[in-house]
């Protein structure tokens, strides 16, 4: 039981790029399939973290590999969305959002080098749902609009009323402000120690 979350982490590395390849063939059977690996994949960051929690599974690799396999789905979500339309999910806040999670990343990386834990807190958590749940419906409704399934305008509408780049921003900015107050809580790591005086 241990080692779940990790595989379970691992998965989710692995069917991301399987997303990515579905859902850029542009047939509705394909992106209806992606979707669905992508709904299996989040779920799968729900699952080790029970695991983890519940059944003390918990272990330093966990740690690191959770977060970069989140970071990993999300950013594949978030880089077909200009396949949906551009002009309703630009690229300049997917590309900050791209830009936090991987100078992220590369500090989570920088401070297992330096054999210090990384603290991490409850808005970087509810973070990661903000970006699941929100990378979901937008893929949800993007298919619902390229299958016609809803009725008259509403297909016009969602794309033309603005909800969908006003989310995008929203979470542009949980995922920015989360990525700032990373850095302040874990300053010390960019803080040298001072050598004792002899």
């Amino acid at each position: 039981m241990k080692n779940v979350p990790n595989i379970l982490s691992s998965l989710r590395i692995i069917l991301a790029p399987i997303f990515i390849a579905l859902y850029i063939q542009d047939e509705i059977l394909y992106r209806s399939l992606s979707i669905g690996v992508f709904a299996v994949a989040a779920f799968t960051d729900y699952v080790d973290g029970y695991i983890a929690r519940n059944f003390n599974a918990k272990s330093r690799l966990g740690n690191f590999l959770d977060p970069l396999a989140d970071k990993i789905l999300t950013f594949s979500g978030f880089m077909v969305l200009p396949f949906i339309s551009v002009s309703v999910f630009p690229i300049l806040p997917i590309v900050l959002i791209v830009l936090r999670d991987t100078f992220i990343t590369l500090l989570r990386l920088y401070a297992e080098r330096k054999k210090q834990a990384i603290r991490t807190s409850n808005s970087a958590k509810i973070k990661t749902l903000i970006q699941m749940v929100f990378l979901y419906a937008a893929l949800l409704i993007g298919l619902f609009v390229q299958a016609d399934v809803f009725p008259g305008d509403w297909s016009r509408w969602l794309f033309t009323s603005g909800i969908l780049t006003w989310s995008l921003y929203f979470v542009t900015f949980v995922t920015v402000y989360t990525g700032i107050e990373y850095i302040v809580v874990n300053k010390s790591l960019f803080v040298q120690p001072h050598a004792k005086k002899a």
